[in-house]
């Protein structure tokens, strides 16, 4: 490289041709996708392992339960090392879990074997997951419904490919050797890894159509304001009808009668449960670039009450219509559809209202909602022995979708703005005060990503 272009930031940039921000996120959506299926095809293990060993469904789901919260709960963790270390060694180790957690699986023959599978999984999809998504908040300021849509799409429809050689391999070679299969998922994103960087701050630029703070808060400054709280409040509300289904999804349609029912497509014919999950990927990977583009361009909170209040809808039809194998597939697709959305529009609200610096350790915050989330999964099992019956359970997760709803237009919409406000007047402030020294943690928000 000559003396000019050392000189000159953009061309040393440009240089790099790996730092073309699209193939940033293709990357991080690459690892997104490797790392879906230890939590997407948890479900067609659970009744293999439960009919091997014989335990409770409840114990079994326990390591479900685990799986997230290590994921979620430890992600400030995480956000902290990706904002000191970077994306690249992040993912990498994230992927050594993820190969580790799979082969642990396969020769577990206990159920705190499978809670140790669990744990590690947890820890190298939290890595990954984290990484990948404060890349893309960071490289599109001006987009970031749509690259963290996309991105979560990754993981939501990651599986989508997988998941009908998965049910195959577990139907003719058994569930432990097919999970030994995901090592190869391991592999490809470690691959991928290498190819990861963060953005310098004359590579982004903001958006103009969506409120933007000009402030870059740290996470002690964010947890002080009410806005974060009940961003945290409405996440866990609508991530705990999403987490039940994922990981009920299969005991439902058991418990319902429909999982065997065979659904004639005329090209080809299969039974109603596999079918449903790859449809519900799909739909699930679907929605988070469609819901996140929309509020690119309407506003992340107008794009809340419409999708939370789908999803609400959705789960009470479920829960009345759900005996009728067509209506099971429709709905669940429908369910699923309204759901992953969450992810790119929590995450891109916390980069508009908090900045990007510090964006790992705050939405790694943040992100302990889904954790919330699935502790109501193994709770839901007990619910539905109690009543007998699965709508108990779909309707009160139903009725937290519609909260969620209400609060996206009476109480988030007013509480952004006004946070907005306020910031912009710190900024001024604090500006005027040291006109001519740059001030700590300030930063418009096009010079940073």
């Amino acid at each position: 490289m000559n003396t000019r272009t050392l000189q000159n930031p953009t061309a040393a940039a440009a240089a790099s041709w790996y730092r073309n921000r699209w193939l940033q996120l293709a990357v991080g959506i690459v690892c997104m996708i490797a790392t879906a299926n230890l939590q997407y095809a948890w479900t067609l293990f659970v009744p293999e392992i439960q009919s091997k060993f014989g335990w409770e469904r409840a114990s079994i789901q326990i390591a479900f339960t685990i799986f997230v919260l290590v994921q979620t709960w430890l992600a400030p963790i995480e956000g902290y090392f990706i904002d000191r270390f970077g994306p690249k060694l992040m993912v990498a180790f994230g992927a050594l879990f993820i190969g580790g957690a799979w082969i642990i699986n396969s020769q577990a023959t206990s159920l705190a074997g499978f809670y140790l599978g669990a744990a590690i999984g947890g820890i190298g999809v939290g890595s990954i997951y984290s990484t990948c998504i404060n890349n893309a908040l960071k490289w599109f300021p001006d987009r970031r419904g749509l690259a963290v849509g996309l991105t979560a799409g990754g993981f939501g429809a990651g599986s989508a490919a997988t998941i009908l050689p998965i049910a195959a391999m577990i139907e003719t070679a058994g569930f432990q050797h097919t999970f030994f299969f995901g090592v190869l998922q391991g592999s490809l994103a470690f691959a991928a890894a290498w190819f990861l960087v963060a953005p310098q701050s004359h590579e982004v630029r903001a958006s103009t159509k969506v409120n933007q703070s000009r402030r870059d808060y740290t996470l002690k400054e964010a947890l002080s304001t009410k806005l974060f709280w009940l961003m945290l409040l409405m996440f866990s509300c609508v991530v705990t009808g999403g987490m039940m289904a994922v990981a009920q999804l299969g005991v439902i349609a058991q418990d319902l009668g429909v999982k065997h029912f065979k659904v004639d497509l005329y090209f080809v014919t299969m039974a109603a449960l596999p079918l449903a999950l790859m449809l519900d990927r799909i739909m699930n990977g679907i929605s988070r670039p469609l819901f996140g583009w929309i509020s690119d361009h309407i506003g992340r909170e107008m794009t809340m009450v419409i999708a939370f209040t789908l999803e609400g809808l959705g789960i009470i039809a479920l829960g009345y219509f759900g005996h009728n194998p067509w209506a099971f597939l429709i709905l669940s697709g429908m369910v699923f559809l309204a759901w992953g959305e969450v992810y790119s529009l929590f995450s891109a609200l916390a980069g508009d209202a908090f900045g990007t610096k510090h964006i790992g350790k705050i939405y790694g915050v943040l992100y302990c909602a889904k954790g919330i989330g699935a502790l109501f999964v193994p709770l839901g099992n007990l619910l539905m022995e109690a009543t007998g019956t699965w709508s108990t359970v779909l309707y009160t997760v139903a009725a937290l979708d519609l909260l969620a709803a209400t609060l996206a237009v009476f109480a988030l919409r007013p509480m952004l703005a006004a946070h907005v406000a306020r910031t912009d007047a710190l900024v001024r402030d604090e500006q005027g005060r040291a006109p001519r020294a740059p001030v700590a943690g300030l930063a418009v928000a096009g010079a940073r990503g």
